[in-house]
C-alpha cells in the first residue's frame, strides 16, 4: 500500500480555524516537518482541505 509524506510548506496564520485543526490533526506543528501516513481517504480529504498549506509526495514502503 502507498503511503502518502506530507510537509508543513505555509504557515496556517490568517487561515479558517478549522484549518488549523487539520493542520494538527494531521501530526504537523512546525514549518518543514514532515509526517508519513497511509493513503487513505480521510486523510486525502485532509489534504486537500489545507492543499494551500502542505506539499504531499508519495511514498512506496
Amino acid at each position: 500500500m502507498a503511503k502518502l509524506k506530507i510537509t508543513y510548506t505555509k504557515s496556517s496564520i490568517g487561515y479558517a480555524h478549522d484549518q488549523k485543526l487539520t493542520v494538527k490533526s494531521l501530526g504537523l506543528r512546525r514549518i518543514r516537518q514532515s509526517v508519513v501516513h497511509e493513503d487513505t481517504a480521510s486523510i486525502r480529504g485532509m489534504v486537500h482541505k489545507v492543499r494551500h498549506l502542505v506539499m504531499v509526495e508519495e511514498v512506496q514502503e
